[in-house]
């Protein structure tokens, strides 16, 4: 299009500008407060639980813009300077200056253009991008329907408002919307804080937001010209050339803030997080996996919660930006559960009166049947103990008598307690099988601490909570009474000492009940326990699948979930008081009406018998290994010192200590003989 014709339009544009500031009615125009209300930061903020910023996350990439500035934040002389640049006749006119349309239309007709759109015409367009005129017969209709909106705002709105507005709505510079992103982005000052120079080059912008620094200087200076040089201007312009500042922001929950904060949402969330034990958790964290780092550990996460209200006070979802893969929740994340689920277990055996605490569990070999094959489960130190009572099996996460009590109680009814403990995703009870009993179910570290609180309350779950709002009603899934002795069994330390000692760092200053777990391969590490107030779940692995070298629940995830509860508020240093229906006995405390006849109390009542080797058991030498040193573990249920293994007839010691024997290919028969020469027990196995 040639010059001439722009120019021609241009006229038209105006003359019909002219006659339609006059003659049309004014259009409807939106109301003030909902153009405020609808204004929405690109930046969303994540606030904590005193209203502390725990996040900032830019939510919209299609310009930077923050909160709406009052009029009255804004530097008076900025206000002055875009009068004064823009529209001198503002306080007079009523959206449309005639006398600059009219000198405008004149020096259209001579062939020359210059604006005539007043502060509220623009804002018009910015309101409605449909109203921005172009050099066309098109565009001059437009123009015209700009000057009918602009006259509709001036009825509807004040002045003030108008300025307000524009200042808020208008494009700066590059991605900056508004004058709060303007400010801070150039210049890093509040809008209120704006000197001189800040003003005039920001004024100086408006007609070219990207035109090259030397030349809004000097367009600034020519605007500012009255109130001194320019040397303030030109330095202060240095800056445009710089990309926007973006100050700091606090990075404290990633994970939150990408569930909670998004485009179009709200510019702040409030959260029931603690801001300072959220950071605390992930120093935390950080330092465990630097230390493990050596073993392949390269992932942690956890989570803390408060008992009563169900309100989470810190979500770590991973150990921090060195992590193998950042944008994934590790506390929403599936993994297996390992050795976690076994507090359940034996809460709902104990509940069904199948055991108590003090019933006696064989821990012996034992092959489960899976889906996958055949496999023998091993306990921690790959020792098996014969007869163990069930709350030193608990407490001592002993497989094998988890196996046992999971076959009376029966992997569907297991299944259903676990989907009432808020444990989603389950499978069928014939996918697990017994294997559940190890923990073979994915699980979230979110579902785990939201079902060991239930023990903690308990017996009682209700979801937990990361938004301030009124808590769900609870509902009971275990009796209160089966969940204290499980959560008594926990905070033993003599019950957990014959497979982590006395002072391993399960054991707190404060009253606590805790479990740890490992998975398959070693790929996960979890430690869950709670205290009077706080339930506290820690999660140790690699995001990425790989397996952890020689980690496991007690070095890996346990002195993370040690140091942050230690760290959490002082809470009471006892158990919380013994329900109804519990009655103290001579094996411990027990659910009235399971209470053993007094024969049956303690070990040395138990029959002697042989653990290992099984009966019927079939042994194949190692061709790899040479014969001397391949050895076949003899091992009874025994602590007197005179019973004595005899194989094939000949004595060959002591039976109240494991004892290694050489294989030897043949058919083979193993005694356990008392003092008096009575067998107490024998098996038969082979060796090929």
């Amino acid at each position: 299009m040639t010059t001439r014709r722009r120019t021609w339009i241009a006229g038209v544009a105006i003359v019909c500008g002219l006659a339609a500031a006059r003659a049309t009615a004014p259009s409807a125009a939106p109301d003030f407060a909902a153009v405020r209300a609808r204004h929405a930061s690109s930046e969303a903020v994540l606030l904590d639980r005193h209203a502390s910023v725990l996040h900032e996350r830019r939510v919209d990439p299609n310009g930077r813009r923050l909160a709406w500035v009052p009029l009255a934040e804004t530097a008076p002389l900025l206000v002055e300077l875009l009068i004064d640049a823009e529209d001198r006749r503002f306080r007079t006119h009523a959206g449309v200056d005639p006398l600059a349309l009219a000198g405008a239309a004149r020096d259209a007709l001579r062939g020359r253009v210059r604006g005539a759109s007043t502060l509220t015409m623009q804002l018009a367009a910015l309101l409605d991008p449909a109203l921005r005129a172009r050099a066309s017969l098109r565009g001059a209709f437009a123009k015209v329907r700009q000057l009918r909106a602009a006259r509709a705002l001036e009825r509807r709105w004040t002045k003030d408002e108008i300025l307000e507005a524009y200042l808020n709505l208008a494009t700066w510079r590059g991605e900056l919307v508004g004058i709060a992103a303007a400010s801070r982005g150039l210049f890093d000052r509040a809008p209120h804080g704006l000197g001189r120079a800040e003003s005039a080059l920001l004024v100086a912008l408006l007609r070219a937001p990207n035109a090259a620094p030397p030349s809004v200087a000097a367009r600034a200076c020519r605007l500012a010209a009255a109130s001194g040089g320019c040397d303030a201007i030109e330095h202060a312009a240095l800056a445009l050339a710089a990309p926007p500042r973006v100050r700091p922001r606090a990075m404290y929950a990633p994970h939150l803030a990408a569930r909670l904060l998004a485009a179009g949402g709200p510019a702040h969330v409030e959260t029931t997080l603690d801001a300072a034990l959220q950071r605390r958790v992930a120093d935390v964290l950080a330092r465990q996996v630097a230390a493990l780092a050596d073993r392949n550990v390269r992932d942690a996460a956890a989570l803390v919660a408060d008992n009563a209200s169900g309100e989470i006070l810190a979500w770590v979802g991973g150990s921090g930006a060195a992590s193998s893969a950042r944008h994934v929740d590790g506390v929403r994340a599936r993994r297996q559960a390992g050795s976690t689920l076994k507090p359940f277990l034996y809460a709902r055996a104990f509940e069904r009166r199948l055991v108590t605490p003090a019933t006696r569990l064989d821990d012996s070999p034992l092959d489960v049947v899976t889906a996958l094959g055949t496999y023998r489960p091993e306990n921690y130190d790959h020792a098996h103990r014969g007869a163990v009572a069930a709350r030193e099996a608990l407490a001592s996460s002993l497989n094998v008598p988890a196996v046992r009590v999971l076959q009376m109680v029966g992997v569907d009814d297991f299944v259903a307690l676990l989907r009432g403990l808020g444990i989603e995703g389950l499978r069928d009870a014939d996918f697990y099988g017994d294997s559940l009993a190890l923990g073979s179910a994915d699980v979230s570290l979110l579902e785990l601490v939201g079902a060991f609180r239930a023990l903690a309350n308990g017996g009682v779950f209700t979801p937990l909570r990361v938004q301030p709002g009124a808590a769900a009603a609870g509902v009971r899934v275990i009796s209160e009474a089966a969940s204290w002795l499980v959560t008594d069994a926990l905070s033993d330390r003599a019950s957990r000492a014959p497979t982590f000692g006395l002072e391993s760092v399960l054991a707190t200053r404060r009253w606590s009940a805790v479990k740890t777990g490992t998975s398959k391969d070693m790929r996960d590490n979890w430690c869950i326990g709670a205290t009077r107030r706080f339930t506290v779940g820690v999660w140790v692995g690699n995001f990425s699948g790989a397996s952890m070298w020689d980690v496991s629940g007690i070095d890996g995830a346990a002195p993370a979930w040690l140091e942050i509860v230690e760290s959490l508020p002082a809470a009471e240093p006892v158990a919380a008081p013994q329900p109804p229906g519990l009655v103290a006995t001579r094996a411990g405390v027990l659910l009235a009406g399971t209470e053993p006849a007094p024969r049956d109390l303690g070990a040395a009542h138990a029959p002697a018998r042989i653990v290992a080797p099984r009966d019927g058991s079939v042994l194949a030498l190692d061709p790899d290994i040479p014969d001397a040193r391949e050895r076949l573990l003899f091992e009874a249920a025994s602590s007197d010192p005179a019973h004595a293994f005899v194989l094939n007839g000949r004595r060959l010691g002591r039976a109240d200590a494991p004892l290694l024997w050489p294989l030897e290919k043949g058919r083979h028969t193993l005694a356990l003989i008392a003092a008096d020469g009575a067998t107490l027990d024998s098996v038969g196995f082979s060796v090929r």
